[in-house]
């Protein structure tokens, strides 16, 4: 009761204006065993977005299949399509998994020790890159995925066909092409879901808190608050922007501010949308509706479709009509 009194009753600290170098920030001495665990993950990532981009599925394949189930030729067709669709799709979820495996590794950096949330941000900048390169990949991933049902459709004829194969052939060894049944169940269970780079994030965070009881939890919701917080004030800082070389870094920091109020809204036990939240909502909203609407709808839709209290009763009602 405690921790929640003392999440719901902070002060707002004063102006966060600080400039993290999203660019060209290198790691420093105590960064670099973190900051190379997670270089090793996040080198992929941009591999798995262009997979998932140019994903069109076997849609074509799978009708025809089952528009002649006694066809042979047509059978194969479809099971010869679907096969390095599934690989992939076992790619993707695999990253997932290592994803899973360095968040804790990053959050305790920036979550634990002495430091106060903006004197982290101040002095691990490489880190805080790295974490805001998981969010872009984790709001992309979702992106593309919601947007392409071919995905679904191709594994769940996939899962009915291993089924009936296995049906015909119970003596024979599994084959060769087959995902373990029980791989497949949890692939299933992570395509299911709407956006499942987020579950997995934000599950992964709130696991996170639990298994760090020595840690508060408000170490871990004030540290992603004030990245949402800097990342506002970046964006609303004429020199602060003059200083990207990059104008790609604009929409970046832009996605990287709505991701973190997505986890901060899954992980805090009232969510982002309370006014004692650590995050200036409506200075958010007011940042991303003051971008062209090719960058700000998408995001805009992620804060209204992808959070986890905005329909609250504690959700102020300027705020819902904000976004509604």
């Amino acid at each position: 009761m405690g921790n929640l009194l003392r999440l719901l009753y902070r002060e707002d600290p004063p102006k966060h204006d600080i400039f993290v170098d999203f660019e060209n920030a290198q790691p420093s001495r105590m960064e670099v065993e973190t900051y190379e665990a997670v270089e090793a993950v996040l080198k992929d990532s941009e591999g798995i977005l262009h997979e998932l981009q140019q994903y069109k599925g076997a849609g074509n394949e799978i009708r025809e299949a089952i528009a002649n189930p006694r066809s042979e030729i047509q059978q194969e067709k479809a099971w010869d399509a679907i096969v390095p669709l599934v690989s992939k799709l076992r790619r993707f979820y695999e990253f997932s998994q290592q994803l899973e495996a360095i968040v804790p590794k990053i959050l305790t950096e920036l979550c634990s020790g002495p430091l106060t949330p903006m004197q982290h941000l101040e002095t691990q900048q490489a880190l805080v890159k790295q974490f805001a390169q998981i969010l872009e990949f984790v709001l992309k991933f979702d992106d593309l995925k919601m947007t392409n049902p071919a995905i679904q459709n191709d594994f769940s004829y996939y899962r009915r066909t291993v089924s009936r194969l296995r049906m015909a052939n119970q003596d024979d060894s599994e084959n060769e092409m087959e995902l373990p049944n029980e791989l497949a169940n949890r692939m299933s269970l992570f395509y299911a879901h709407a956006t499942p780079m987020l579950k997995v994030l934000s599950e992964t965070t709130a696991k996170f808190v639990l298994d760090n009881k020595e840690l508060p939890i408000e170490n871990t919701t004030e540290t992603l608050g004030t990245m949402a917080k800097v990342c506002q004030r970046m964006i609303e800082n004429p020199s602060f922007l003059q200083r990207f070389q990059n104008e790609e870094t604009v929409l970046f920091i832009l996605r990287v501010m709505v991701g973190l109020i997505i986890l901060y809204d899954h992980v805090h036990p009232v969510g982002a949308f309370v006014k004692t939240s650590h995050v200036d909502i409506k200075g958010c909203i007011k940042v991303l509706r003051e971008q062209p609407p090719s960058s700000a709808e998408s995001l805009l839709n992620a804060l209204r479709y992808t959070t986890k209290h905005l329909n609250d009763d504690t959700t102020p009602r300027y705020v819902k009509g904000l976004l509604s």
